[in-house]
């Protein structure tokens, strides 16, 4: 019985043992060899391994592919990573090769508003790249090669960085399908690629050291002046500024004045021709030296004359007894260098008399670098003037010219500058009219004669951010949401980050009148670097408000009011922050800075809520813990410890953190949606 089962048994037992080794072989053959989207978290790992130096990034060994793609700024397809959006997440460290450039299905990328530093990697593998966003870092080194090779490039930024060299070819003829390209504010060399993209709707190159003709292509067309200013090597049609000769007007004559060349026995006679027209500059220097000596006896003659002329005039007034004594005597010799003297003071008087009405004369507006002359000094003169306010060191005006054209003109008040000397002045607003920000008034020109210094800016017709606060006499105020507060705040600190950031400069007298309210309702500083050049005055004789914004450091008494205390006074960027902090009380509270209270941090969170109990749309839950994080932001701001206060740019950063809080989408804020492509 068992011998007639046996060969089936056996052939049972050979169909499983098959069974099991196919199924042994082929289990490992899964697990063996990652899958794509594990390579991703590989990539992502390694990137935060050299860029994250704070650990500020949420991710791990031990995050899974789930994990990640449902972490914030991920967006995943198809178990790949499309999309990554790290902003503002104070990275430190490098773009280090081989990490998110391994992420070959990735569409957009955004490591905008960090500190990461070197040079920015091989960026090829990103082959389906659309969109790169590297703004607002501190990358250096050139625009990579690679980016040649990202045929799909819609969108891209580098401006605010630290890159050099020239502006590469590629741009031209690799990237054709170019939506948005910003490189501005770097320090990129040689002359602007001739773009002819149909597709470019944003560009801006402004801020780097670029050089030569800008050329005119139907695509350069569309932008204006300002996406080429504050390079002051560039020239052209499009920035209104004539383009000067490569060689001197007058070449030819310089080459001749060069000196001869040593020439042996038996030269050519071309070459003897040549040295005779080598010695041609010193006959024209004879001629030069006889003209000089003619002159100077022409004017010698004349003296002579006017000096016998006078000397006849005192014969005749003299009686004829004492005409024969003054010539005889030797006094008579005295008198005459007597008249001399007297003559020459004259005229030197009269000299000098004539060169300051010159001066006044020929004294006319300085415009900014990069700034088309609109109009003339004697046009603004002319224009109709409007008072807009007085303010700490002048007062502003609103002029209509002539040509329609209206402008705010500061007229400064030369008591209030202290010792500021014309040379002093000059550099200081030359440096001051290149700055450029969308939320500063921008200076356009200067004006010095004597004692007259004026400031041109443009006209901001919206008012400033104190009436919007506070009303005017025919407007009574109303609360300002939470909402309108937060952008007018990140506003304010774009514009005080780029001062200190950018240019190393310092407001020095922020207050809410010295916000403008530009043509989209965006808040715009002005007065800006000014208080460097202005007296010292006692914080006692100022306006208890315009005292309140000031910094505990910089606050000067009557008792220690002199030279001395001057450079130990001066607002420094902490001193603008402390500012910022009071702008954002009075912004949150509509109270004036006077009478805001000193509280403990809990306590004033209460009081800023107490005084918002009117404003209905500050009810909801959201808006109240919206409301709390402002107050925590101004109360850092704030601190009476210069040490203990945030930089500007960690305060922008803190703004822009409540505003993704406060937002369902995060992602979707940050990009333009006719920029941004999605997955395809």
């Amino acid at each position: 019985m068992l011998k007639k089962w046996q060969p089936l048994l056996l052939s049972t037992i050979i169909l499983l043992s098959l069974c099991a080794s196919t199924a042994s072989s082929s289990r490992p053959a899964l697990t063996q060899s990652p899958s794509v989207s594990d390579d991703d978290v590989v990539a992502l790992l390694a990137f935060k391994s050299k860029a994250d130096l704070y650990n500020a990034l949420p991710f791990s060994s031990n995050t899974t592919t789930l994990q990640l793609c449902r972490s914030t700024g991920v967006q995943c397809a198809q178990s790949k990573i499309v999309r990554l959006i790290i902003q503002s997440q104070n990275l430190g460290g490098i773009f280090a090769p081989n990490t998110l450039t391994r992420l070959d299905q990735l569409r957009v990328l955004s490591l905008q508003n960090n500190s990461l530093t070197g040079p920015i990697p091989d960026l090829s593998g990103l082959t389906n790249l659309k969109t790169l966003f590297l703004d607002r870092n501190s990358f250096v080194g050139s625009l990579p090669p690679s980016l040649s090779s990202l045929h799909r490039l819609r969108t891209l930024d580098f401006s605010f960085n630290n890159l050099t060299g020239p502006l590469p070819a590629f741009l031209i003829t690799s990237l054709d399908r170019l939506y948005y390209l910003r490189l501005d504010w770097n320090r990129f060399t040689g002359p602007v690629p001739a773009l002819n993209q149909s597709s470019l709707r944003t560009f801006n190159v402004s801020g780097n050291n670029l050089t030569g003709v800008i050329p005119v292509t139907p695509t350069l067309l569309r932008f204006g002046p300002t996406a080429f200013s504050w390079n002051p090597g560039l020239c052209g049609e499009l920035v209104n500024k004539e383009c000067h000769p490569a060689a001197p007007f007058f070449g030819p004559t310089q080459a001749h004045e060069a000196p001869p060349p040593t020439r042996a026995l038996g030269q050519s006679t071309a070459q003897e021709v040549q040295g005779v027209e080598l010695t041609q500059p010193s006959r024209k220097r004879h001629r030069r030296t006889a003209v000089i000596i003619g002159f100077s006896s022409g004017v010698f003659v004349l003296i002579c004359s006017l000096l016998f002329f006078v000397i006849a005039l005192k014969k005749q007034r003299k009686p004829k007894t004492h005409r024969k004594t003054d010539i005889a005597s030797p006094t008579g010799s005295d008198a005459h260098a007597a008249v001399v003297v007297q003559l020459e003071e004259e005229l030197e008087q009269k000299v000098k008399r004539v060169q300051g009405i010159q001066v006044v004369k020929s004294g006319s507006l300085m415009f900014c670098a990069g700034e088309s002359q609109l109009y003339s000094l004697d046009q603004l003169m002319r224009a109709s003037a409007e008072l807009l306010g007085k303010g700490t060191i002048g007062t502003t005006y609103k002029a209509v010219l002539d040509n329609r054209l209206i402008v705010s003109v500061k007229r400064l008040d030369a008591g209030k500058l202290g010792r500021t000397s014309r040379e002093v002045f000059e550099r200081h607003m030359e440096a001051v009219g290149g700055l450029r920000h969308p939320n500063l008034v921008p200076l356009r020109a200067y004006f010095q004669a004597k004692d007259e210094r004026l400031l041109v800016y443009d006209y901001q017709p919206n008012g400033s951010l104190f009436s919007l606060i506070h009303g005017t006499k025919s407007t009574r105020a109303k609360p300002l949401h939470w909402t309108s507060c937060l952008k007018i705040a990140e506003d304010v600190a774009q514009g005080l980050s780029y001062i200190h950031q950018a240019w190393r400069l310092v407001h020095g007298n922020l207050k809410s009148s010295n916000v403008l309210l530009g043509p989209d309702f965006e808040a715009c500083l002005t007065d800006y670097c000014l208080s460097v050049l202005a007296a010292t005055t006692p914080t006692s004789e100022e306006e208890p408000d315009s005292a309140a914004y000031k910094a505990p450091e910089i606050r000067i008494n009557s008792l220690n009011n002199h030279d001395d205390h001057q450079q130990k006074h001066q607002p420094t960027s902490k001193s603008d922050v402390y500012a910022f902090g009071i702008l954002l009380v009075e912004l949150l509270t509509g109270k004036p800075p006077s009478h805001h209270l000193v509280l403990v941090p809990t306590d004033m969170v209460e009081w800023v809520m107490s005084m918002r109990e009117d404003d209905q749309h500050d009810q909801d839950g959201e808006g109240n813990s919206r409301m709390g994080m402002l107050v925590e932001v101004a109360i850092a701001c704030s601190s009476t410890s210069p040490e203990q206060r945030p930089t500007m740019w960690q305060v922008l950063k803190m703004l822009q953190e409540v505003k993704e809080s406060a937002s369902m989408e995060d992602d979707n804020e940050l990009m333009d949606p006719q920029i941004v492509t999605g997955v395809p």
